[in-house]
């Protein structure tokens, strides 16, 4: 195949770590492996520069989001302010990255000649932007492709639905972009109607060669288990599990080890735990997936409705660990029990390991460029 010309434009990059961030960074990686040309607009972080070099691709600096994020801090009646001024105005307002849209019509502005644009969600601005500067006179690119991860507007796993007038944007990137690619068939069901004949299932990808996985015994003296992901009260919600822990007799040897960017979700459950739930500190994913690998079984905690897939489903894939299901308001503690001793008879079923390999998930994004 003759080699594209492409634009990759995204939020999260190396080395930030969410999985926004890993698609877009091994995205490009593949690409360049695969022989095609890369561009990243991205924000310029520490390190990057390297990263591309080593990678081969070329950068170009999506500016920074200077707008100040609201401060979430104090205690009593003033906690509680902040807190519903940083939630209101990113419900509301898109704030603060509603930003992207003039550094993108910025960064963009000269460029031209791709073959591709491929534009990476979440947050959902950076699509917005891509739609402000999207011309037929004067293409950035021959296609452009909506990369999405969970839906915008038809998302399920929120407290509050996004205001109407959102609707307006994602319908105005939706009728711009040639192709819409979604991580998983349900998710289709979260965008609008007169737009599922442009959306392309692409899940996840990775490249398994680059993980390093434990291969040593299991601990006999105690059943360790793990989760790793945020948590969202009322949906992913870890409270109902969490208290049953704590209500296990003492003498019951495990360790609950958890792997989260909202801690303030679990930390509550801790003291009461006799050191059996553990809180964890961020670590880089490779690091990540060979602790998880160290472990007898790890946790999901489900999604409201079927439209947002969790994508650390795809790490438990990676590290063939038996995955237990945990649905917030129908805790099955029976199952957990029969995990506990060792038998997985009702282990998650897990997608075919071939569908994320990132040689096969660059393959589908070539395969919609004209």
């Amino acid at each position: 195949m003759h080699p594209k010309k492409i634009l990759i434009v995204t939020n999260g990059f190396y080395p930030e770590i969410s999985p926004r961030s890993f698609r877009a960074t091994e995205l490009a990686k593949e690409l360049v492996r695969q022989g095609h040309e890369v561009t990243v607009c991205t924000h310029f972080r520490s390190g990057i520069e390297a990263f591309a070099a080593q990678n081969n691709f070329r950068l170009l600096d999506l500016g920074s989001l200077t707008w100040p994020k609201p401060v979430v801090k104090g205690s009593g009646i003033e906690l509680l302010i902040r807190r519903i001024v940083s939630r209101f105005s990113s419900l509301l307002l898109e704030y603060p990255t509603i930003q992207l849209i003039p550094l993108i019509k910025k960064a963009l502005k000269n460029e031209k000649d791709y073959d591709a644009l491929i534009s990476i969600a979440v947050p959902y601005p950076i699509h917005w932007g891509v739609a402000k500067i999207w011309s037929k006179k004067k293409p950035v690119a021959k296609t452009w492709i909506a990369d999405c991860g969970d839906p915008y507007m038809g998302q399920e796993n929120d407290t509050f639905k996004p205001p109407f007038y959102f609707g307006y944007l994602e319908k105005k990137f939706c009728r711009k972009a040639d192709f819409i690619t979604v991580p998983t068939i349900n998710s289709i069901k979260g965008y609008y109607p007169e737009f599922h004949h442009k959306i392309k299932v692409i899940p996840q990808g990775f490249r398994f060669e680059d993980i390093t996985l434990y291969n040593g015994s299991l601990n006999q003296d105690k059943i360790i288990f793990g989760y790793a992901g945020m948590f969202i009260p009322g949906r992913r919600d870890p409270s109902e599990f969490l208290n049953y822990l704590n209500s296990l007799d003492e003498n019951l040897k495990f360790e609950f080890h958890l792997y989260t960017t909202t801690p303030q979700f679990v930390t509550p459950y801790v003291e009461a735990s006799r050191g059996r739930i553990i809180i964890q500190p961020i670590v880089p994913r490779e690091k990540l997936l060979y602790e998880l690998s160290k472990m007898h079984f790890v946790i999901n905690f489900e999604n409201v409705g079927h439209t947002q897939t969790p994508s650390k489903l795809i790490d438990y894939l990676i590290i063939d660990k038996p995955v237990l299901s945990v649905t917030f308001g129908n805790l099955q503690s029976e199952i957990f029990q029969d995990f506990l001793k060792g038998n997985y008879q009702q282990k998650m079923i897990l997608p075919d390991k071939d569908n994320y390999r990132i040689e096969n998930v660059a393959s589908k994004f070539i395969a919609l460029i004209s």
